[in-house]
């Protein structure tokens, strides 16, 4: 029998902490919908922010916590808090947005949402509910005197656990709408999407490991673009 090569073997061992991952948060959101235990213990040790500490809390699904996990450099040093919780949907973030972010009091929140509600993953929910959601968690950080970066859903040709979807329409449509709120309501669109898509409208194979979450190199071509969107979102009154 032929030995696994380490490139294969990483490749497994990155699929199954995922999934051991995915696993224990589905199993403490059977009775706790949001996982609002997820952050619970994290969160009561988050003491309040130093003064001129410009802490950044980035809100989002296995995309986001997978960045801590593939890139930890990124996060390593900052005043960077990742709240990001596999599989999860909109309306789970909302839920949880308060303990998750308001409660952290950051100056900014990078709100990187919506791929899984296409995906169906909590029921079918169309796009104008997505972006609702989206912008309701927009409204609620504005609220609280946090500035908002509003990220692009990342480009999907399908996705793996649910194929035949065809997300590519609905990626774009809930972007363009991201965008234009972003625009009008005097928040930082923060466009993954433009830079990170193949000829079919997909993530470029370079960029991830199953076609929808990006891989390390993935996560160093959005770290520059997530650095910049945040130091716009700060220069704004």
């Amino acid at each position: 029998m032929k030995k696994l090569t380490w490139p294969l073997m990483a490749l497994f061992t990155l699929w199954g902490t995922a999934a051991f991952a995915q696993d224990k948060d589905s199993a403490l959101m059977k009775q706790d919908w949001a996982c609002l235990k997820c952050f619970q213990e994290d969160n009561a040790k988050v003491e309040a922010p130093k003064a001129g500490e410009q802490r950044v809390v980035f809100m989002g699904n296995s995309i986001t916590i997978g960045w801590k996990n593939l890139n930890p450099d990124f996060f390593a040093g900052k005043p960077y808090i990742n709240r990001g919780i596999s599989g999860q949907t909109t309306p789970q973030m909302l839920i949880r947005f308060r303990p998750d972010v308001i409660d952290l009091h950051p100056k900014v929140v990078v709100i990187l949402a919506g791929t899984n509600d296409i995906a169906g993953n909590t029921g079918y929910t169309p796009v104008p509910t997505i972006f609702g959601n989206i912008v309701s968690m927009a409204e609620l950080a504005k609220a609280n005197g946090i500035k908002v970066v509003l990220s692009s859903v990342l480009p999907a040709y399908d996705y793996p656990w649910r194929k035949g979807l065809d997300p590519v329409t609905k990626i774009a449509q809930l972007n363009q709408l991201i965008k234009a709120y972003a625009a009008k309501n005097g928040c930082v669109y923060l466009d993954y999407y433009s830079v990170m898509a193949d000829e079919q409208k997909g993530l470029k194979k370079e960029l991830t490991y199953d076609g929808v979450h990006p891989n390390k190199e993935g996560y160093l071509v959005m770290g520059p673009l997530a650095e910049k969107a945040i130091a716009a979102a700060l220069k704004k009154k």
